[in-house]
């Protein structure tokens, strides 16, 4: 790893305005329904032009961001990973990740996920990270799983959508869990 937001697969950054395909496709082929545009009228590619574009001037860092998640081979879009709720008081925040189709199932997200919680964990000293994951996704619930997260609940019928109630799966990880199976970083 060069740097806290580069791992072996992959290359967190910040929003571009040539993102927007990269955003449209993630936005057509999503398995979060909630956040996809599937649920809503079709969008337009200036829509996604000028909300990519307003995402891109937004300065870094604060208490949600959203950064790129960029394959080191080729250099391609490769998805997002976002944190937000954060509470600073309570140590809390929450993330997600959505990688695109051609993407998927290389390690990506997991390795993503991780350099977030590398970064939130040891430089903005949070205790927790949340996420909440439909319970019919189960590539999202054996991913978290395998991070080191644990189910601490389950909202039942919870999201309605593609004409029916869904259960939402809260797991958890604390910043002691985290680092009992990860590295933490070093000063050379």
């Amino acid at each position: 790893m060069s740097d806290m937001w580069t791992g072996e697969k992959v290359r967190l950054r910040g929003v571009e305005p040539e993102d927007w395909e990269g955003f449209r496709n993630l936005a057509r082929n999503t398995l979060d329904v909630r956040d996809a545009d599937s649920a809503d009228p079709p969008r337009s590619d200036g829509s996604f032009r000028s909300w990519t574009a307003e995402r891109a001037g937004r300065p870094p860092g604060g208490e949600a961001f959203r950064l790129v998640v960029e394959a080191l081979d080729g250099h391609a879009f490769a998805g997002s990973v976002t944190v937000g709720e954060t509470d600073s008081r309570a140590g809390r925040f929450r993330t997600g990740v959505e990688i695109t189709r051609e993407h998927r199932r290389r390690g990506y997200a997991a390795e993503a996920t991780g350099l977030v919680l590398t970064y939130m964990f040891a430089e903005q000293r949070h205790n927790k990270c949340e996420v909440e994951v439909h319970a019919f996704n189960d590539a999202s619930l054996a991913l978290y799983r395998r991070l080191g997260f644990v189910e601490e609940g389950r909202l039942r019928q919870h999201e309605f959508f593609a004409g029916g109630y869904h259960d939402v799966v809260l797991l958890g990880i604390t910043a002691a869990e985290y680092w009992a199976t990860h590295p933490r970083l070093s000063v050379r």
